[in-house]
This record gives C-alpha cells, structure tokens and sequence, in this order.
C-alpha cells in the first residue's frame, strides 16, 4: 500500500538541489525530468529563482533545532503553497497534486517540497533531514533509513569518516 508519494522522493530531490543548485533553467528542468516530474509548462528564469528561494527556506528547516521551529518553518512554506488537494491522471495513473493546476515549476516545486518534507517529518521523525557528520562535509541528506540514524550524506562520507577515527585512534594508542 503506497500512501506516501510525497515523502522520501522530494525530500531526496530537495536534498539534492541544495547539495547542488541548478545554474540555469534548463539545468532545473533537466534535473526535474530525470527525478520523474512532469513538466506541464516551459520553465522559465524565474522558475529557477522561484525554487533557489524555495530550497533557500527549506535549508533552514533542515537547520532549525528542536521539532517546534522546524514546524514553525514547515507550516509557513506550506502557508505561502496552499492549493487544496485534487485528484489527476496526468501521468503514472491516478493521484494527487497539492497544487493548483498549469503552475510555473518554481511554484510546483514550492508545493511539492513543502508537502512532501511536512509527510517526510511527520511519518518518519522530526530529525529525519540533516546534514552529513563527516569532517568537512556540509552536505544535506534526508534519512529514509530504518533505523532512523543515517549521519553521513553518503557511503564515502561514512568511509572517509570511519577511516579517520581508526587512524585517530592508532595515532593516540601505545606502541
């Protein structure tokens, strides 16, 4: 039974424009297309700002501290994203949009990120976006894992990062 649709994918996908932000509108719609969304219209310069602010806002809930101003964030994007809820068969089959219909991208995005994050923290945990523990990396990373303790933003990180404990370890240990 699939009832979140939203959830991990656009977290992921936010995650990933943050890490590395689109330079053009043709980058943006690019990228959009091979994460699977459908783009109804041309995207447009201003799509690209639209969604650089949308992923500048959402960069902060993931750096907020404590569950409260992380909803406080949430709920202001998911304010200035509102559209009720419909059904639509634009493709893959049935289901939903949080948004009106025929929106630019940045205003789709706004919604679709908004919402999802909302049902990402919601069903998964409140600290479940981060960003990676390794020394040196900043990047951010949504943990989908199963046991709700993903601390690296990818599997070189944590290498890298265990690499350097074992050798700070022998550096310190008598010989």
């Amino acid at each position: 039974m699939r009832l979140n649709p939203y959830g991990a994918d656009v977290v992921n996908f936010a995650a990933e424009l943050a890490n590395r932000p689109p330079v053009s509108a043709d980058e943006l719609a690019d990228r959009c297309r091979t994460a699977g969304l459908v783009l109804e219209r041309p995207v447009e310069p201003s799509d690209l700002d639209q969604t650089l602010a949308v992923i500048d806002a959402w960069t902060k809930v993931v750096d907020a501290t404590g569950e409260h101003a992380k909803a406080e964030l949430i709920n202001e994007m998911l304010a200035r994203s509102a559209a009720y809820p419909r059904l639509t068969d634009h493709a893959h089959g049935w289901h939903l949009h949080y948004r009106d219909d025929l929106q630019p991208l940045g205003a789709v995005l706004f919604a679709l990120i908004s919402v999802g994050t909302a049902m990402h923290l919601v069903s998964r945990g409140m600290d479940r976006l981060g960003r990676c523990a390794a020394a040196g990396c900043e990047a951010i990373f949504a943990d989908t894992s199963r046991t709700a303790r993903q601390r690296y933003c990818s599997q070189p990180c944590a290498n890298r990062d265990a690499v350097r404990r074992h050798r700070a370890r022998q550096s310190t240990s008598p010989i």
